[in-house]
């Protein structure tokens, strides 16, 4: 069975047997992957801890018929400790972590790899609000899969801004004449802060209100869930 390296973000653990793991990873060159990791939770394994949520592995791998099996882990970024000992960024990273992998279901992506690496090496800093990395993960994670927001001219009919009226169905802000019932009117600092976590303007970001910060994490966990076609499991998970 041919073997290979490969460098990836562990997303989540299952159990298997008595002391087995399957392993699901998202990785830089095969995108999705699911892996045995034989042994890991013994306490003499010299590796588990480097497959454990949020953790970034360079690993060696065989291929299998139905799974292939991790024979070596070696870290490169050991973001899961800092993540998973704080509450609010072990929500946030695991709204992460979701997207990622809904997201990487079709063929594989350097650039999404890369943007949860550093999503999640953000988050473990600390200097950031959680909910502020959520949110520009969010939209730059959906960017990179085809679906950009708009937030300066209308998205319907192209007349300059600046707008405040969010239709998350048609993409981003829209003029009075294009707006349609119940669209929600956000401040225009929630607006700017919007266009800050889509650039990756973190000074931008953090020069916003709690407000506009509550307004731009609805619209952002609004666009999610609305071309993932079904709900975040995250986004209302708790951690006992």
């Amino acid at each position: 069975m041919p073997l290979y390296r490969e460098v990836g973000v562990v997303i989540r653990t299952h159990k298997l047997g008595e002391a087995d793991r399957i392993v699901t990873l998202l990785t830089r060159g095969r995108g999705l992957l699911r892996a045995v990791a034989k042994g890991v939770r013994r306490t003499s394994s010299k590796f588990g801890a480097r497959l454990e949520p949020f953790m970034v592995a360079d690993l060696q791998c065989y291929e299998g018929r139905t799974l292939d099996t991790i024979t070596q882990a070696e870290t490169l970024g050991a973001y899961g400790p800092a993540i998973s000992s704080d509450y609010d960024r072990y929500r946030a990273g695991n709204v992460i972590v979701e997207t990622a992998e809904r997201l990487a279901e079709g063929d594989p992506s350097s650039e999404l790899y890369a943007l949860l690496v550093g999503a999640l090496r953000t988050l473990a800093v600390g200097k950031i609000p959680p909910d502020l990395v959520r949110d520009g993960y969010l939209l730059r994670a959906f960017s990179l899969a085809g679906w950009t927001p708009g937030f300066d001219e209308c998205v319907r009919c192209g007349a300059a801004g600046p707008h405040t009226v969010v239709v998350v169905q048609l993409g981003g802000v829209v003029c009075e004449d294009c707006r349609t019932p119940g669209s929600p009117r956000l401040d225009p600092g929630s607006i700017a802060l919007l266009r800050s976590l889509l650039a990756g303007d973190w000074d931008g970001a953090l020069a916003s209100t709690e407000r506009e910060r509550g307004q731009a994490a609805g619209i952002a966990a609004a666009y999610a869930q609305w071309h993932l076609e079904r709900g975040l499991r995250s986004f209302g998970a708790r951690r006992d």
